[in-house]
């Protein structure tokens, strides 16, 4: 089982136009309802290939208790913490002729120390039964700033690997707490750490400075086009999987968070575990609907996604 932690909820409206005109009528005939918050999303992709997963989650108000639902019917178990104010509205305005999204939020959670603590115990109740947990998103208002670092703590304790995903913040927090795994993108890592690379081959040496300055166990960047990277302290690898005629890219690097912590918790080698986030995450591009897959995309993608091994001084 996958435990998934999500402190920063959402509903996401998909909202398909052809582009975005400012001050002219923009029409859709395309509008989807569907799991927001990166915890959630991984949950939902590990629901759809089969593996069990729980999200443990803040909501609050009418939008969370539609998102609880929602995340039911794809057969994801949830372990709520309702709070004040009201879960997020993720509208996701999908731009088909550009092939691009934008995000435009509403709503708040109003999360009191109490809430913390809910959480915290519920963590520490669930994660020994878990085989992996990814912890993903940002910080709400009004959270410890170590929170994270706190949950990397409590589930070492019990000798369960976490998985932190992460803005700049967040990255930051849980650096001192040493989780097995640190995922960002690209923009991230480059906010996070102070860099900015212009191509990927000075990406690859500033992350594997990153990973050395901090001691990280493993540092994973996604990429977009270009693929994913994880550095370990054994191996620097690339995965990238064939360019994908995208229809909704939300979500896709929850999908390969997802697909890291499944395939690790297999027992799977670094470069076997990513080249399936990147064939779940490219599968994840294709569908409507946010952090959806369909199996048979991911099956006919993975034997096309190339792997090999970087040096320390070239990608």
């Amino acid at each position: 089982m996958i435990l998934t932690v999500t402190l920063h909820t959402a509903l996401d409206k998909v909202i398909f136009i052809d582009e975005w005109t400012p001050g002219l009528p923009m029409r859709t005939n395309r509008v989807l309802t569907c799991v927001g918050g990166k915890g959630l999303d991984s949950s939902i992709v590990l629901s759809q290939m089969g593996v069990a997963t729980s999200g443990l989650c803040f909501v609050a108000g009418k939008t969370g208790a539609d998102l609880i639902d929602l995340v039911h019917t794809y057969g994801a178990a949830t372990l709520p913490i309702w709070v004040n104010g009201e879960t997020r509205t993720a509208h996701v305005i999908v731009e088909t002729r550009h092939n691009r999204h934008s995000h435009l939020i509403t709503g708040a959670l109003e999360i009191a120390p109490s809430h913390w603590q809910q959480l915290l115990d519920a963590f520490d109740r669930n994660v020994p039964l878990a085989d992996w947990v990814i912890c993903a998103g940002s910080l709400p208002a009004n959270m410890p700033d170590d929170f994270f670092a706190t949950l990397t703590h409590h589930a070492h304790s019990v000798s369960v690997p976490i998985l932190i995903d992460s803005s700049t913040h967040g990255i930051r927090s849980a650096l001192p707490a040493r989780p097995d795994i640190l995922k960002m993108n690209r923009d991230e890592f480059s906010e996070a750490f102070g860099t900015r690379a212009s191509s990927l081959e000075e990406l690859v040496t500033q992350a594997q400075s990153a990973r050395r300055q901090f001691d990280l166990p493993a540092l994973v960047i996604t990429c977009g086009v270009d693929g994913i990277l994880a550095f370990t302290s054994e191996e620097s690898i690339h995965a990238a999987a064939p360019p994908q005629q995208a229809v909704n890219a939300a979500g896709a690097g929850d999908a390969a968070s997802a697909a890291l912590a499944w395939r690790r918790s297999l027992g799977e080698d670094w470069q076997q575990a990513l080249r399936w986030a990147a064939a779940v995450s490219a599968a994840a591009v294709l569908t409507e609907g946010t952090a959806e897959i369909r199996q048979r995309d991911v099956h006919d993608i993975l034997p096309q996604v190339l792997v090999r091994r970087i040096s320390t001084n070239s990608p």
